[in-house]
């Protein structure tokens, strides 16, 4: 009896089939995968991208019963000038040059020499003391905490030469800078305040009472927010420091913004520290210990946080809304910065906490010399921004994974430790993650 062809193939060898794709793995170039029936190639390494979804995308098809060769000549590594070109050639656009021009720095050593009346400060802490006498202070922060000084401030806005800068463009800048100083300053009394209906003192005037997490100790177990540091994969983003007996340090809110968790630490310490992460992880109790308590603070103001702008370009104009930032009712506003700082918005009824910003915010603007009439000052019904925003740019700096892209780094939107607002973060994202030493 004859075995049927049908028969005589089934007893046939069969290639082995390649594993079926899945969307939250990595697949290495040359790597093969079977998806819809058929196999595929990764050119260059790759995850998420579903085969055959772009025709010059990551996958190439099986053909003809082979795999189309691919081309293994890597290129060479680039010199340090040319990865900086190439760096440059990323950012050249309208957004890097404003943001990097609003975030510019002055060196600690210089910033530590500001001091009350003293004749060589920065113009911008100049003009603050003009606006906001040493006297003022003391009566606005009634309440606050003896390690919030005066002179602390000044060395905190000194050390951000873009907060109540001049302005040559035809901007106010007396007048933004009142209005920055009555945004910050609500803004402190709602993260820091007692709010002590029954003192004596107003509650506008209750900021800055706290400067270390109520209840909250370097001691004991409790307050660590550290948990992310058991994770040898985000422990490696963002390196926490460890205690001599082993226990992570902690990193539980602190100074004037109440900054918390090291993956805040860790940009604010390099933003301080000219991109060294680690001295604010190693030693975080220095966010409140000095004057860096109040700069946390400063910081949060300048830096944007794609896709929300910087609360300093809402303020004076730089930030420009698009129809989509319109459409969620975000504008330039103190209200669009209550969005920012901490998203008490929507559900068309106003929140205590936005309630408080808001009531602290007109007693400030009105002190000072900010006119918020014809302001909106409510956020009620602003919704939160989105990637359509204007201010959605891609902030931070990670391997490129595509094909022929060696020893280079590309712009994206999720946090590295490579912010591309911040120089030389570009060579230590490509030295980094290619193993190389660009010269």
């Amino acid at each position: 009896m004859k075995l049927s062809a049908f028969i005589i193939l089934s007893l046939l060898p069969l290639p082995a089939l390649a594993a079926p794709w899945q969307a939250r793995a990595i697949y290495q170039k040359g790597q093969t995968v079977q998806w819809q029936g058929r196999d595929w190639q990764a050119k260059w390494p790759t995850r998420g991208e579903t085969p055959g979804a772009n025709p010059k995308g990551s996958w190439i098809a099986h053909v003809d019963g082979a795999m189309r060769k691919l081309d293994d000549a890597a290129p060479p590594v680039p010199t340090l000038q040319q990865a900086l070109q190439h760096e440059a050639e990323l950012t050249n656009n309208d957004f890097f040059r404003k943001v990097k021009a609003s975030i510019r720095t002055l060196p600690n050593e210089q910033v530590e020499q500001v001091a009350p009346g003293r004749a060589a400060n920065p113009v911008n802490v100049r003009r603050v003391e003009r606006l906001l006498p040493s006297a003022k202070w003391d009566y606005y922060f009634s309440r606050r905490d003896a390690s919030y000084t005066y002179t602390r401030f000044l060395q905190a806005v000194a050390k951000f030469p873009g907060v109540c800068d001049d302005y040559g463009d035809g901007r106010d800048a007396d007048a933004i800078c009142r209005h920055s100083l009555a945004t910050m300053f609500a803004h402190f009394g709602q993260e820091t305040g007692n709010h002590d209906a029954s003192d004596t003192v107003p509650q506008w005037r209750q900021g800055l009472a706290y400067l270390r997490e109520m209840g909250c100790a370097d001691s004991g177990s409790a307050c660590g927010y550290n948990t992310e540091c058991n994770d040898p994969v985000f422990n490696k983003v963002w390196t926490c420091g460890k205690n001599p007996d082993g226990s992570w340090k902690k990193y539980y809110g602190r100074g004037a913004k109440q900054l918390s968790y090291n993956y805040n630490y860790g940009p604010f310490s390099q933003a301080m520290n000219n991109g060294d992460q680690s001295v604010l992880l190693q030693n975080p109790d220095l966010v409140a210990s000095t004057w860096l308590n109040l700069a946390s603070a400063t910081f949060f103001f300048v830096y944007p946080q794609p896709p929300k702008p910087s609360m300093l370009h809402v303020i004076d104009g730089t930030w420009v809304p698009n129809a989509a930032d319109k459409a969620a009712g975000a504008g330039n506003n103190f209200a669009t910065t209550i969005q920012i700082i901490n998203g008490e918005c929507g559900g068309g009824t106003e929140r205590q906490a936005a309630q408080n910003r808001i009531d602290y915010y007109k007693q400030f603007a009105h002190d000072l010399g900010w006119d918020y009439g014809g302001e909106q000052l409510s956020c009620a019904n602003m919704q939160r921004f989105t990637s359509a925003s204007s201010a959605a740019y891609n902030i931070y700096w990670e391997k490129d994974w595509q094909w022929q892209h060696d020893y280079q780094c590309q712009l994206v939107s999720y946090q590295t430790p490579y912010s591309a607002l911040q120089a030389g973060n570009y060579q230590r994202c490509v030295e980094d993650n290619w193993g190389v030493k660009l010269k």
